[in-house]
């Protein structure tokens, strides 16, 4: 965790960035002008899927509040087969915050839904490599993050690539 949070981090990261939200990147490759781009989606939606869907878990999120200072021990806690959800986070161990309430948010694992997690197998980084391939032919625009590069990252590689990333564009 960034001592002063993740908006703060970013904040500082795109200070003079003209950013577009709501937008989808089709619209900014074909009516905005740009010396470069850094695609973070799912790399077989910026093909147009052509070489077919990459397939995606998906997560639903259900947040609960306590009237309480800690509804567990630690802040993140797996559980892969219990129960049907998968984990329980409580931020506020994280953030250090002091309230007589906590909130917590179970995920639970969802075939269909916003892609989280890619679905690691053979099959699925052949597709994977048919994209890669493609986004390697193109010069200003780079592809990176879980989505765009089909691969498990955690926050902590995705801001490492990401800083990497800048520091070899300056």
């Amino acid at each position: 965790m960034p001592k002063h949070g993740y908006t703060k981090m970013f904040q500082k990261m795109l200070a003079g960035v003209p950013i577009l939200l709501n937008t989808d990147f089709k619209f900014a490759t074909e009516h905005i002008k740009y010396k470069k781009l850094i695609f973070t989606g799912p790399i077989d939606e910026f093909f147009n899927y052509q070489f077919g869907r990459l397939p995606y878990r998906s997560l639903r999120f259900s947040f609960h509040t306590y009237k309480k200072e800690f509804y567990q021990k630690w802040g993140q806690i797996n559980y892969p087969n219990e129960m049907k959800y998968t984990r329980v986070v409580e931020i506020k161990h994280v953030t250090k915050q002091v309230s007589p309430f906590t909130t917590i948010s179970k995920e639970y694992p969802r075939a269909k839904g916003e892609p989280f997690y890619p679905i690691p197998n053979q099959a699925n980084q052949d597709i994977y490599l048919k994209y890669k391939k493609l986004s390697e032919k193109i010069d200003n625009i780079y592809f990176i993050g879980r989505l765009a590069e089909y691969k498990y990252l955690n926050m902590d590689q995705v801001v490492k690539k990401s800083l990497d990333l800048f520091k070899s564009l300056k």
